[in-house]
């Protein structure tokens, strides 16, 4: 059993962690206000003092899935009331919403739709990139990308090739969930598998896309499950270095088939993004994202290990629709003010994490 006086050697010294370390650190009887300090020596390490955000909005087309998982009350099946599939119309005028926002990103995820072929999914990628082309389409995760394949009876390679030739620029981490196949059957048996999942995320980074990553905490699984799936992640980004940023989620029971779970307290959202700095070296971020954490929690991560706000977001609904009580959107100034609060230096950011310049609003 390690110590924590022996993590703390071998962060100091830039020495890897291992699973035990990992472990050890979601202990109960580990102060998780050192973890936080430890994880914050991490990222004062790898940003300085910079805190980032970005103006971003959510386009999610339909919530028609045919995943169903349990831990999701976003989607639906075909024939439900609650049931939504954008027209081209509605999809091209968020995309105008997003333009003249100033916003630079475009998130894109949503249902896998039981009756839209990859054409529907590559002709919004398309049509939003011909009609809006400076805005970055961040777009589609590995459990959609690996649904297409099957539809199409193309390859994994060839469909993110069409979608980057449409105008695809990154990729989002969701999907993810836990990497455990064990409780994979049991929250999302109908989703690509952990290994899919991965194989989506090599193929997209040795095309040259850079990803997130993300992992769904607080239900059933284990200190050792997540590990288990930071590890995995580490091990990738070893292998291609594609990834930008780590992205944990909270899960929010309400209104899921899981509803009876009690959600993760602040404490544990605190010490879940602690850890996850210090086991991914490699990994340049970590995003305390505000919609699934809350705003009050989001700012305080910023002191164990995260350096990244995400942005204004806008009609988010997967983590809304399943009890989040974060606001629907968050102003730029208020973003600022967060991070300043917090005693960082906040920083417009594109989708790849460049710094963006603001003149009249011109960006460059």
């Amino acid at each position: 059993m390690p110590t924590f006086s022996e993590i703390h050697e071998k962060v100091e010294s830039g020495q890897r962690l291992s699973a035990a370390d990992g472990e050890y650190l979601f202990s109960p009887e580990v102060d998780p206000h050192a973890v936080g300090e430890l994880a914050d020596l991490l990222r004062r390490r790898k940003n300085g003092e910079a805190v980032f955000y970005n103006l971003n909005l959510h386009l999610n087309p339909t919530n028609v899935c045919v995943f169903r998982c349990a831990f999701c009350a976003y989607s639906c099946d075909v024939g439900d009331p609650r049931g939504y599939t954008m027209s081209d119309a509605d999809i091209l005028a968020r995309g105008r919403e997003a333009a003249r926002a100033g916003c630079t990103e475009l998130h894109i995820v949503g249902g896998a739709h039981t009756e839209k072929p990859f054409e529907w999914y590559l002709g919004i990628i398309r049509r939003l990139h011909e009609s809006f082309p400076d805005l970055h389409l961040k777009a589609w995760t590995a459990v959609e990308i690996d649904h297409f394949a099957r539809i199409s009876g193309r390859s994994v390679r060839a469909i993110l090739e069409a979608l980057i030739a449409a105008g695809l620029g990154s990729m989002p981490g969701g999907g993810a969930e836990i990497f455990d196949a064990q409780l994979r059957r049991k929250i999302c048996p109908r989703k690509a598998d952990a290994d899919a999942w991965l194989d989506v995320h090599r193929t997209a980074h040795r095309l040259g896309l850079r990803t997130n990553a993300t992992m769904l905490y607080g239900h059933l699984e284990t200190a050792a499950h997540r590990i288990d799936h930071l590890i995995r992640l580490r091990d990738l980004q070893d292998e291609t270095g594609g990834f930008q940023v780590f992205v944990p989620l909270k899960f929010h029971p309400a209104n899921t088939a899981m509803s009876s779970l009690r959600p993760a307290s602040a404490l544990d959202d605190l010490r879940v993004v602690a850890v996850s700095r210090l086991m991914l070296d490699n990994f340049d971020h970590i995003k305390a994202y505000w919609i699934s954490l809350g705003v009050g929690t989001a700012q305080t991560a910023l002191a164990y290990g995260a350096d990244d706000l995400d942005g204004t977001v806008r009609y988010e609904r997967i983590h809304h629709d399943a009890g989040a009580d974060a606001p629907e959107t968050i102003s730029v100034d208020r973003l600022r003010e967060l991070i300043v609060e917090a005693g960082r230096e906040p920083i417009e950011r594109d989708s790849l994490y460049r710094r963006v310049r603001r003149d009249e609003n011109r960006v460059s």
